[in-house]
């Protein structure tokens, strides 16, 4: 593996061509317990841990922060899975089963929170792979990482298909009485069947919509990224109707849909899949993905305008960028004298 050749385009304290870790830092494992069953551990001190998007990404925020490479998740169509080829693993099993741990994270993000380089700016989490997989729950990087931000009162936001977030719920909570922080989950059908194929290392979908009703219950927005929404197999007014009736049961405040897309990597891994599961859609999924990555733009602005109808129906609405999710603080109460009447006011 290329762990001393591993870069990262751009960081805010280290030049380009710096690697990441060095391969003495590296320690190997594998567990014997039944929920690691064929998962290799890959244990790395990071030099860094603050990333920046590159000026060319999609993305709506400028920095991330991954304590894992490589998701236990499994979901054939991950779009993270081109990343193991920079450390010649596999993108196909390997990404699902060679797990990079950064056991450093918490304590590297607090200095670098601590750096007179960093202006405070908003972080993104788990927009990579999922910091609430399965081995966070062995790992537990994450209480040192939303430490470090609430300590800072940086904001922050997390998207997730774990249900593991609410074991740091208490974390959350606290640092949004001090900052923004967004919550978002993963939850782009509702189909079982569907989800047993497709995102076999995820908890079913109603446990995650369930993650949505807790944090929402306990002060905490959460949206819902219904996404991937998968053309031929999770598209169907009746398949979308169900999935947006049972986030908004959940008390999700927003969703917002987002069409599959197959970048290399992911693509090659997803086709053969579907060769294997879908056979008869292989050729409509080639028309359909003939000009790149992402679906054409009228098939995303179909799936867009329908979701948001649902959404409008059933009482919810897309996600406005930059919308904050505190915790509402209660308003003061003005204790009355008890020397005389109260004059009531209407303003």
């Amino acid at each position: 593996m290329r762990w001393d050749n591993l870069t990262v385009e751009t960081r805010h304290d280290r030049p380009a061509d710096a690697a990441l870790f060095g391969a003495d830092a590296v320690t190997t494992r594998t567990f014997d317990t039944p929920e690691f069953a064929g998962i290799t551990f890959h244990e790395i001190r990071a030099r860094s841990i603050l990333n920046r998007v590159p000026g060319a990404s999609r993305m709506p925020f400028e920095w991330t922060v991954n304590p894992y490479r490589g998701c236990t998740h499994a979901c054939v169509y991950c779009f993270a899975r081109k990343t193991h080829s920079y450390l010649d693993l596999d993108t196909g099993t390997g990404f699902d089963t060679q797990i990079v741990v950064k056991v450093n994270a918490p304590d590297l993000l607090r200095r670098q929170l601590a750096s007179p380089r960093w202006h405070g700016e908003h972080v993104a989490m788990g927009t990579n792979v999922d910091c609430y997989q399965r081995a966070e729950g062995r790992y537990r990087l994450m209480p040192g990482i939303l430490s470090a931000l609430r300590d800072r009162a940086n904001p922050f936001s997390i998207l997730t298909k774990g249900t593991l977030i609410l074991r740091d719920l208490d974390l959350l909570r606290q640092s949004a009485e001090v900052t923004d922080v967004g919550v978002s989950v993963s939850v782009g059908f509702t189909d079982t069947e569907l989800w047993r194929t497709v995102e076999p290392g995820t908890p079913a979908p109603q446990r995650r919509l369930d993650v949505v009703r807790t944090l929402t219950d306990h002060g905490i927005g959460c949206g819902v990224l219904m996404a991937p929404v998968i053309p031929f197999l999770g598209d169907e007014p009746a398949q979308l109707r169900a999935t947006v009736r049972a986030i908004a049961a959940a008390g999700a405040t927003s969703v917002t849909p987002l069409a599959l897309h197959l970048r290399p990597g992911a693509r090659e891994w997803f086709m053969a899949w579907l060769g294997q599961h879908h056979p008869y859609l292989v050729r409509r999924y080639e028309r359909l993905y003939a000009d790149g990555a992402y679906a054409p733009k009228w098939y995303q602005r179909r799936i867009t305008r329908q979701v948001h109808e649902l959404a409008e129906e059933y009482g919810i609405g897309p996600t406005r960028a930059g919308m904050p999710r505190r915790i509402p603080r209660p308003e003061p109460v003005e204790e009355p004298n008890g020397s005389g009447p109260t004059q009531l006011s209407l303003i």
